[in-house]
């Protein structure tokens, strides 16, 4: 993780400091590449049959520092034990032997893992809302999930009161005692009614015994809802221990990392990528209420902060910086394809398999041929008339994928194949090495003149234009060439660009026919908390009279 941060912040961010004539931040990068050069110990995670959950993990890390916040340092010793004390407390809430849906809306700091942790260990499912959803979003978690609980905080109490009590559900706020007893020193101030707890024994006894999670469900988490009405993806202990272990297994996780965490808490790259993976393998945690440029490069850079606490790690989304590491994931699956984290990482493509993991794609018929079909351990085409590069539908496999969309028995069955291959929806390109992914099969593949255009391609190409900063491609109903390539766009203050300007830019790097003939300026274009476009959204928004 050390070489991956060395080859691509050092140079990158060392080009910024020149350009600025910024001594302090040379020296401060210099003396984080020293130090990142040290770190090369790898801790391969487990690999059983048995599903050992992340708080269980937690105790052989004791003392040492698990999390940063705004609000100090936590132990992973402190986190389980407050963690425990809170789990008991929802134990006595619900019925006995009986899995809940549990509800909560955290802000990114400690309280979301007390919170999390504290679900499992009473054996509840943990269902992870956004502090960014409106009301009637909200509202629709609720009843959708059926969760007899929400759990918040006092700042966002006030927003959950009344939905909750439309929803029948029980609220709970959560008080600052059990943060106080997870933080690093033990805080014990006198007459002060925030550590007015009771300091229970250390023992390492939880309520259920690792077997029950072999085969239980852990979380729900919510599909982004930019093709339809968001779904409950249930994902069970299992799912989520065979996520984490591909991830440490192909980034090479230690536990000297410190991973920056600036992402949204409801989505799965935040919460096992950039969350779990770390506390699992006894990293550190750097949490963040929200993505802030300064705040991050602060982090990054080591300003005002000693040696040990310097961030070697940060993971985010195309919208927030163009990835460290490209990937390629969702939440039905956890990440499937990623590039490597030493070797050659080729610009536009997703890499290959992380381990454990499977993946085919497959031509276009109601019998679809497999034409390539990979893993960890390699790729091989196995189509008849298989010509590389091969595009088709991309299809998953593997103990990552979740179980089922919550009561949604009917779209859960639509969306695998009969021998239990998950249809991603997805179209994805096979180049001989590694894959691309083209975009989704449903608004991304824009099919113009006998040619199959990815939108996802062509919006790259288009913000590489220096008066774009951003942009969305939609195909547009054509009665010549059956769609016809539309490119939306948001340009810089006081710039100015032109369709023919925009054509020429485009066809350096595009052939003529992905070129979009269509320009649409607007002042933003619409995303969800995700950085995600709802494209039949902005289609119907921009172009009223055409639909996809």
């Amino acid at each position: 993780m050390g070489s991956l941060l060395r080859r691509s912040f050092y140079s990158s961010a060392y080009g910024i400091a020149r350009c600025q004539k910024n001594n302090l931040i040379i020296r401060r990068l210099q003396q984080t590449h020293a130090a990142l050069s040290s770190i090369n110990e790898t801790h391969e995670p487990p690999r059983n049959n048995n599903v050992v959950p992340i708080f269980r993990n937690a105790i052989k890390f004791g003392d040492k520092t698990a999390l940063r916040d705004l609000q100090g340092y936590y132990t992973y010793r402190g986190l389980f034990l407050s963690s425990r004390q809170f789990a008991g407390e929802l134990s006595n809430i619900l019925k006995e032997g009986q899995q809940e849906r549990i509800a909560f809306l955290m802000p990114n700091d400690a309280r979301y893992v007390i919170v999390q942790w504290a679900c499992w260990m009473s054996g509840q499912i943990a269902v992870p809302l956004s502090v960014t959803s409106p009301p009637p979003v909200l509202e629709y978690y609720l009843k959708d999930s059926g969760s007899k609980v929400v759990i918040t905080t006092t700042e966002f109490a006030p927003l959950l009161e009344p939905i909750a009590s439309k929803c029948n559900c029980r609220l709970i706020v959560l008080d600052n005692a059990l943060r106080l007893l997870a933080m690093k020193p033990l805080p014990r101030l006198a007459n002060n009614r925030d550590t007015d707890i009771e300091y229970f024994d250390e023992s390492t006894e939880t309520p259920l015994k690792d077997e029950f999670y072999n085969d239980s469900d852990a979380m729900f988490v919510y599909t982004s809802g930019t093709t339809g009405t968001p779904k409950a993806v249930v994902l069970t202990h299992k799912n989520l221990q065979s996520q984490m272990n591909a991830l440490i297994s192909a980034w090479k996780w230690t536990d000297k990392d410190i991973v920056l965490h600036t992402l949204p808490l409801n989505h799965i790259h935040g919460i096992v990528n950039v969350l779990m993976c770390p506390l699992y393998i006894g990293a550190r945690c750097v949490m963040l209420p929200k993505f802030e440029t300064s705040s991050v490069w602060a982090q990054i850079l080591a300003v005002n902060l000693q040696n040990p606490e310097r961030v070697n790690v940060f993971m985010a989304v195309p919208t927030i910086y163009m990835m460290l590491i490209q990937e390629y994931g969702m939440t039905e699956t956890g990440m499937v394809l990623s590039n490597p984290l030493e070797g050659q990482r080729i610009p536009g493509t997703v890499g290959t398999p992380l381990p454990d993991v499977q993946v085919r794609i497959t031509g276009p018929s109601s019998t679809p041929e497999v034409l390539v079909q990979g893993s960890s351990s390699g790729n091989k085409v196995v189509g008849k008339k298989a010509k590389i590069p091969l595009s088709g539908d991309l299809q998953v496999k593997g103990e990552s994928l979740f179980r089922e969309y919550f009561n949604k028995p009917e779209a859960t069955a639509k969306e695998f194949t009969s021998d239990k291959w998950f249809k991603t929806g997805d179209t994805a390109m096979y180049d001989g090495s590694v894959y691309s992914i083209l975009g989704r099969s449903s608004v991304d593949i824009i099919k113009t003149g006998g040619y199959k255009v990815s939108a996802l391609q062509v919006e790259t190409v288009i913000l590489g234009h220096p008066d774009i900063i951003d942009c969305a491609v939609v195909g547009l109903p054509d009665i010549t060439w059956g769609q016809k390539v539309a490119a939306v766009a948001v340009t810089r203050e006081g710039s100015e660009i032109l369709l023919h300007q925009l054509r020429e830019f485009a066809k350096k790097s595009l052939p003529d026919y992905a070129a979009p003939t269509v320009l649409k300026i607007v002042d933003k274009i619409p995303k969800n908390n995700l950085g995600k476009v709802n494209k039949p959204n902005l289609l119907a928004a921009v172009f009223p009279n055409n639909k996809i």
